[in-house]
């Protein structure tokens, strides 16, 4: 059964720590790659960068067996985890228009044989085009929109590619056989409708989420392989055909056409992937704030929370006070960005000084409010390390 709560060996490991915090308990994450590895039933799972945004916890997880490079979310980022050695296997996932990066790697061959850029349109193919060089040639990767468009003018999903269809497919994977200085070496469709959104409960939207994503999964499987055949046919042999996400392993895996998968918010577990029927993850970061102050004998106010997720506003993106158990948000003030009052039996209980533990709604923006991170096993902290901000890093 899922429990919130925060493991007493992981408190009590941080309990003479300067506040605020961010910790990162290690067994959990290990608890957590066995199980996406599990899930996965072999297929090799390539790390979404994004969602940890801690190198060295990239480092570690990259060095399990059955996770092979990096799903990067810019190119200045791939770049640095390359020349950091954290991998020589990085897909750059979104298109990169930064032409300082660009620049520096066209200049740099071994970069260029360990990196690869995504591209959904003849515009992406020609900027990158001008950069390229008559050596080693700049490997791309085509992004192909995995949304389920069931009638006209209906789309559910991310809006990602303009690309949809083999036919357009092809038409980028031919524009890019015919640029000088390109390679063409995979193709991604990323079904965030069904990665990214949970299944859990017995709501009418719960069940209608359910529905869709049955069908989507159906017509996607049969699309998605109908468009690595049509590509394959011109191009040759692809290296790599990505897809799926933390929340779609298990019916992503089984298709004949993927040969890899991505996840990343798998291992830090943030309370927005509580929602799934298929897998429970074990909470495994939490960020720790002090109270600071007692308006109120029933409120305790700490410093800063207001740690909000992106994506569509709502209440399921604001962080979740899981310990002590019971505190709730003031309704009229809400997660602040430098005070957070908060309310519930347990706030009657709590001191000036003493630790609220918070998780956050998603992975890897937590990282953007520390400059290092509390890594505890046994007990005790066994390692402090950097987060990109903490490396001085800024990759957007």
């Amino acid at each position: 059964m899922f429990s919130p709560a925060v493991p007493d060996a992981v408190r009590s490991a941080i309990a003479h720590e300067q506040l605020p915090a961010l910790v990162v308990d290690l067994e959990a994450i290990d608890a957590n790659a066995q199980s996406l590895l599990d899930r996965a039933h072999g297929m090799p799972i390539r790390v979404a960068s994004k969602s940890v945004r801690i190198p060295e916890l990239l480092r570690y997880v990259l060095n399990k067996p059955g996770f092979q490079g990096i799903l990067a979310y810019t190119l200045p980022e791939a770049l640095a985890l390359f020349r950091d050695d954290i991998s020589d296997d990085i897909l750059v996932a979104y298109p990169s228009v930064n032409t300082t990066a660009l620049t520096e790697l066209a200049d740099d061959p071994a970069a260029r044989a360990a990196i690869c850029l995504m591209v959904d349109s003849p515009e992406h193919i020609a900027l990158i085009a001008r950069h390229a060089t008559d050596a080693t040639p700049i490997r791309v990767c085509l992004d192909i929109d995995a949304s389920w468009r069931p009638a006209p003018g209906v789309h559910i999903g991310t809006r990602r590619s303009p690309a949809h269809s083999s036919a357009d497919a092809v038409r980028l994977a031919k524009l890019v056989a015919d640029t000088p200085g390109l390679a063409l070496s995979g193709i991604m469709m990323y079904e965030g409708h069904i990665a990214g959104v949970g299944d859990k409960g017995r709501s009418a939207r719960s069940r209608l989420i359910r529905v869709m994503q049955r069908r989507s999964r159906a017509e996607l499987a049969k699309r998605r392989e109908a468009i690595v055949t049509a590509v394959e046919k011109h191009s040759g042999p692809l290296e790599f055909v990505n897809g799926g996400g933390t929340g779609s392993l298990e019916s992503t895996c089984v298709e004949s056409a993927v040969t890899e998968v991505a996840a990343g918010s798998g291992f830090l577990a943030p309370t927005l992937f509580d929602g799934y029927r298929a897998f429970t993850l074990t909470p495994a970061a939490w960020f720790v704030v002090p109270v600071v102050r007692k308006p109120h004998r029933s409120i305790a106010t700490v410093a800063g929370g207001g740690r909000i997720a992106s994506g569509p506003a709502g209440a399921d993106r604001l962080p979740t006070p899981v310990y002590p158990a019971g505190l709730k948000y003031v309704p009229d003030e809400g997660p602040g960005e430098v005070q957070t009052p908060l309310t519930g039996q347990a706030a009657k209980s709590l001191g000036i000084g003493d630790a609220v533990w918070f998780r956050h709604a998603k992975a890897g923006e937590i990282a953007e409010h520390a400059n290092e991170t509390l890594i505890v096993a046994g007990g005790e902290i066994i390692h402090r390390w950097p987060t990109y901000r903490g490396k001085g890093l800024l990759f957007t």
